[in-house]
């Protein structure tokens, strides 16, 4: 699909710099010459780009194929069939306020509340006095610079006043750890998946007819379970973790994850470390005001001995967070097109992740059960090693070991 847009832009962009230069017999002839190098689909390519119809592209190609002699004439300047636009010199008008209504001062288009498809704006031209068809339509809207786009997620919330001070305050400490030779790591949970024989999104090569079979329908109640992958990505080393829980996403589940990383490979990987920097999402199993996440990581200090350090990204800010786009965009990519028939699926797809730039995946099942609603109190709270940072102590925080 990328490819035959490409083409199509190179096609429009040819014609319309031969266009003036061009009479009708020329422009018949070159479509089908530019649709025939193609090869199949060049006539829609062609007809696309251009606005003619395929009928016209075809009957060029008659030509080109009975052998190109000179016409003897050119069509007199106005002859033939008149522009739509021509005829009726409001049609551009119309069509403006139909594909754009608010900004044309017209709230109320008769296509406020439906899609605004070729065929549907046509109809409503139609209905507006305008004989006209849904090529046409399609040749005035390339003509007055309008594009199929899909809706672009580029709208954000109100973002706290520290938000870009909290981004410099996360990479100055990564850096710091980094270059004290300290681990410094990214975590969150990815997307829970149903288990199952599930339609994936994705294609993957296959032979041809005989695809992946799935269920048609994706029932919760056909699930053999869900999987809540955690993921623990290490910044310096370009390695990821992923304990793929069977149970709930609870701030246990979190911080075990965690210690799984360290017992499996940051142990090895940093044998002399003494603390640990741990950057993370503001809201979830690993949120900056759930108690449970800093009760368990105090129990993570007293068994490793490392302080571990903690850094929030600022709410509504996930996106930037490395486990994201470094590990979780790849496992993404690995597993397309393939149901997660089982969770030894998941987990070999996962542990299977590499990219080109050298990242490594281990990934392991976690079966253990987690309950929900896990309370901490007061006096719990108060009796952690917790000292909270002058900068923003709700998002940046120390949790060390308690004094033997």
């Amino acid at each position: 699909m990328k490819r035959d847009r490409e083409a199509e832009e190179v096609v429009r962009a040819k014609y319309e710099a031969l266009r003036p230069v061009m009479d009708e017999r020329a422009r018949r002839v070159w479509a089908a010459a530019e649709s025939r190098a193609y090869g199949y689909g060049g006539d829609s390519l062609v007809s696309g780009a251009t606005g003619m119809a395929r009928a016209t592209i075809r009957e060029g190609r008659a030509e080109l194929e009975g052998g190109l002699r000179s016409p003897g004439r050119v069509r007199r300047p106005g002859g033939g069939r008149q522009r739509a636009t021509t005829v009726n010199p409001e049609l551009a008008t119309a069509l403006d306020e139909l594909v754009d209504p608010i900004t044309r001062g017209c709230p109320e288009s008769p296509l406020r509340w439906t899609t605004k498809s070729r065929d549907h704006l046509a109809e409503a031209l139609r209905g507006k006095g305008f004989d006209v068809s849904a090529s046409t339509v399609r040749r005035l809207l390339l003509e007055q610079g309008y594009r199929m786009q899909s809706v672009s997620k580029s709208l954000e919330r109100r973002h706290h006043d520290d938000r870009d001070a909290q981004f410099t305050y996360i990479n100055g400490a990564v850096r710091e750890y980094q270059s004290a030779g300290n681990p410094a790591i990214s975590v969150d949970t990815k997307k829970k998946e149903l288990v199952g024989e599930f339609k994936n999104g994705g294609r993957e090569w296959q032979p041809t007819g005989r695809p992946e079979q799935a269920l048609s329908h994706d029932f919760p109640c056909d699930a053999n379970g869900k999987a809540v992958p955690y993921g623990v990505y290490d910044m310096g080393r370009n390695e990821g973790f992923v304990n793929v829980g069977a149970s709930h996403d609870t701030s246990a589940f979190a911080v075990e994850s965690i210690r799984q990383w360290w017992d499996q490979m940051g142990r090895e990987a940093y044998p002399e470390s003494k603390r640990l920097l741990v950057t993370a999402d503001c809201g979830g199993s690993n949120g900056y005001r759930i108690r449970a996440w800093k009760f368990e990581l105090q129990a993570l200090a007293n068994e490793t001995g490392l302080t571990i350090d903690v850094a929030h990204f600022p709410p509504g800010t996930s996106k930037w967070n490395k486990v994201e786009h470094r590990l979780f965009s790849y496992i993404s990519i690995n597993w397309r097109g393939r149901p997660l028939d089982s969770f030894r699926t998941v987990v070999e797809l996962i542990g299977n992740t590499t990219t080109t730039t050298g990242l490594k995946v281990m990934a392991v099942l976690d079966e253990k059960h987690y309950n929900l609603g896990m309370s901490v109190s007061d006096e719990e709270m108060a009796s952690l090693n917790l000292t909270r940072s002058q900068w923003h102590g709700e998002w940046n925080y120390s949790i060390a070991p308690m004094p033997s």
